[in-house]
């Protein structure tokens, strides 16, 4: 039976599945607690889904773009590591807020098989570092950066949910994101090729031009005299220094 204004049957099973899941504290969701709860048949299941994975991979697929739709709508500060700081702690937020849904998002992880929601977040993350980096607060490479923050970001969040929420220290998140991004970026308003705190200016330089040169796509070039300059500008970029 299908009561008057009620969500079609699909965007009933996944409420239901997003609601299991959320509630399960990490024990297995079957699917006739699903079905159960969205009031439906199986076979419904299996018809949108395929079967009870193909749903919990549907959900936590929402839940991803969520994340991302959160991340992106960000408003940013002008300042570009500032920036770095508030999506590091806006996705340690996202992950308190949803801690079942962030298990199964990040926590999922089998030997030599990376999830593709880490790449696709990894990804997203060195868009936003291109922008530090065209702006020479970047001490390595985006990529480099991204990886690294990204990590961490994920470890920390990890262990702040496996924490009792009123036990929670909030200030572990804080203190390792300055480790991170002093790692891999300076906030010195200083001209950053000069004064980056001991790391070599023609690396920052190297960095922000390749940002610069990957973005704008100068017409004073051709396309191989522009991969050749890029190969060149990526080589000196991933030096730690001489």
């Amino acid at each position: 039976m299908k009561f008057a204004g009620e969500p079609p049957p699909k965007t009933r099973l996944l409420r239901a599945a997003a609601s299991l899941l959320a509630e399960s504290n990490g024990a297995p969701v079957s699917t006739r607690q699903v079905t159960q709860l969205a009031r439906v048949t199986a076979p419904t299941l299996y018809h949108h889904f395929g079967d009870k994975e193909g749903l919990f991979d549907a959900v936590v697929a929402e839940g991803f773009s969520e994340y991302l739709e959160r991340e992106r709508n960000l408003a940013s500060s002008g300042q570009p590591v500032e920036d770095l700081r508030r999506h590091w702690d806006n996705h340690v937020q996202f992950g308190l807020d949803h801690p079942h849904l962030y298990l199964v998002m990040f926590g999922n992880i089998r030997p030599e098989r990376r999830p593709s929601m880490v790449a696709s977040a990894e990804a997203f993350l060195e868009e936003v570092l291109d922008k530090a980096a065209a702006a020479a607060r970047l001490v390595v490479s985006p990529h480099e950066a991204a990886r690294s923050m990204l990590a961490a970001n994920i470890g920390v969040t990890l262990m702040l949910i496996a924490e009792p929420a009123a036990k929670r220290n909030l200030d572990l998140s804080a203190m390792t994101r300055e480790a991170v991004l002093s790692a891999v970026a300076t906030d010195s308003e200083a001209d950053p090729v000069t004064d980056t705190e001991g790391s070599p200016s023609v690396v920052v330089a190297a960095i922000a031009l390749n940002a610069a040169l990957q973005s704008s796509h100068p017409d004073q070039l051709s396309s191989s005299e522009l991969k050749l300059f890029l190969e060149w500008l990526q080589r000196i970029s991933s030096r730690t220094g001489t």
